[in-house]
């Protein structure tokens, strides 16, 4: 499904404004669609629908692109700003699997962009008045969390035939998630937790489109100006709050031989993707730990310098790390058909890329994690583990119930 009609322009103008603008990017998202890319103050917001395409199936993301290239082509683009992320824009969030789920990319009418201490305001079309703060969100009211899919105990159990088949041999790693459903007594506006994981997750990036929201530390794939960079993270260990106890945590997944090889298999299969696309790579030969509110993670930073920008978009270079072993497994074609068979919860866009690119094909686009999925009164939570030859499904249990605690605190009113 596409919008607008196929073959009529979009005309395009891009306007530095104000820096203090973009300052708090939030307080200018309506109700109606938002789409949000934030990190540290900085990022994108947008609203309003000047096109759109859906996409489904094997082929989700090259049709995705196509549409992006045409429509590209088509824009009649006014840029003074000369910035990524400023001109044409589309935000995008796609389907982990081939099936189930859908995927979408948004060429929203309006995107407000503040990075480096300058502002700017794109909009699509004739008439479209510029932003301004507007009426704060509300809380959502009642509550009511319940177990999705599987309890907590039906996970373990998933957990151990996962474990069992790793141990027989079958793969090294596999990535189980499992879900939890809030509902609430009126329809959830998704401003209120993306205002919440913004301050409390700044070093994460803030998303939403098309309902799925959250905070990911995961940078599957930025390209800008010919470089490349992905955030890798596996390995995980949940904090205590107490500064000196997680220090020495800190050190624990550092030496952790169950992480460092989780993390390995991650870090391998993100390299081996990106190599056809890189003139050079560098990729550390050991991990840092990246420390965030409610864990701690192990965590590599692969860049690269690509020799094929002019044909190859940041969406085509994230298909091509899309499952990486962090949110698939190892082999990942057989962890893959592994989720498919034993997890019994249809991920749909969760664990899948998400965020934006620009006409030029540079772009971020994150891996959907710690996050819900907003549809009226119901929010549907996600959390995913790695499981390898050692795990322990009670353990795993604990770390799933951490990743949970992002999005389950961001809907609450504390």
């Amino acid at each position: 499904m596409t919008t607008p009609a196929a073959g009529e322009p979009l005309v395009v103008r891009t306007r530095l404004v104000d820096p203090t603008l973009g300052q708090s990017l939030l307080d200018l998202l309506p109700a109606e669609s938002p789409l949000t890319w934030l990190r540290r103050g900085e990022g994108l917001v947008g609203w309003g629908v000047a096109a759109r395409v859906r996409t489904s199936g094997p082929t989700r993301f090259r049709d995705a692109d196509k549409w992006w290239a045409e429509t590209t082509a088509r824009a009649t683009v006014h840029d003074e700003a000369m910035e990524p992320g400023t001109g044409l824009v589309a935000f995008g969030s796609f389907a982990f699997a081939d099936d189930p789920g859908d995927s979408v990319l948004v060429v929203p009418r309006v995107v407000v962009g503040h990075r480096g201490g300058r502002s700017w305001v794109t909009t699509v079309g004739d008439d479209v008045p510029l932003p301004t703060p507007v009426a704060p969100p509300a809380p959502p009211r009642d509550l009511v969390f319940s177990d999705g899919a599987r309890n907590g105990e039906e996970w373990m159990t998933v957990v151990a035939d996962a474990v069992g088949r790793i141990s027989e041999g079958t793969l090294e790693k596999v990535v189980l998630a499992r879900d939890l459903l809030a509902v609430a007594s009126a329809p959830v506006d998704v401003r209120w937790p993306l205002r919440r994981l913004a301050e409390d997750y700044s070093m994460c990036w803030t998303f939403h489109v098309d309902g799925l929201f959250g905070a990911t530390p995961e940078m599957l794939v930025r390209r800008e100006r010919g470089l490349v960079t992905s955030r890798v993270l596996a390995g995980t260990i949940r904090r205590t709050g107490d500064d000196e106890r997680d220090l020495a945590l800190a050190a624990t997944l550092a030496r952790s031989s169950k992480d460092l090889e989780e993390h390995e298999y991650a870090v391998r299969s993100v390299a081996d993707a990106l190599e056809p696309h890189c003139s050079s790579m560098n990729v550390p030969e050991a991990p840092f730990v990246l420390h965030l509110p409610n864990v701690m993670h192990l965590a590599t930073d692969v860049n690269g310098v690509v020799h094929d920008a002019a044909t190859v978009s940041s969406l085509q270079l994230a298909e091509a790390l899309h499952p990486s072993a962090a949110v698939g497994g190892t082999p990942t074609p057989d962890a893959v058909a592994l989720i498919g068979e034993i997890e019994g919860m249809p991920r749909g866009r969760y664990a899948g890329p998400v965020g934006w690119m620009d006409a030029s094909g540079d772009g971020e686009w994150g891996i959907a994690l710690r996050s819900g999925e907003v549809d009226g009164a119901t929010v549907r939570l996600f959390a995913g583990c790695g499981i390898v030859a050692d795990s322990d499904p009670e353990a795993e249990l604990a770390e799933s119930q951490a990743k949970f605690v992002p999005v389950r605190d961001a809907l609450g009113t504390d």
